[in-house]
């Protein structure tokens, strides 16, 4: 049995892999998957950060994941602010 589609915001959907195409789902599932760190935001909705491999020059970058407490994909986007020991 297959397993159901990620579900995504509108707001996915229509402008974070319009604007950014490093951005997709299955990226997005990988930090799911193994995340380097996670919080919750003050307004119920998750943070994941975690690896990704973009092709070229960039290599590998840390990648933060927002999805909402359902699991819902919400945005994405490489933090170039990431420090692993920030707390």
């Amino acid at each position: 049995m297959d397993d159901p589609p990620q579900r995504t915001t509108a707001y996915f959907a229509s402008k974070v892999v319009l604007q950014r195409p490093y951005v997709t789902i299955e990226r997005c599932q990988a930090v799911l998957a193994t995340p380097i760190r996670r919080e919750q935001q003050s307004d119920g909705r998750w943070r994941h950060w975690g690896l990704v491999t973009l092709q070229g020059e960039l290599g590998e970058r840390i990648m933060r994941v927002v999805t909402l407490a359902d699991g819902t994909l919400h945005n994405a986007f490489i933090d170039r602010s990431f420090r692993e020991n920030d707390a």
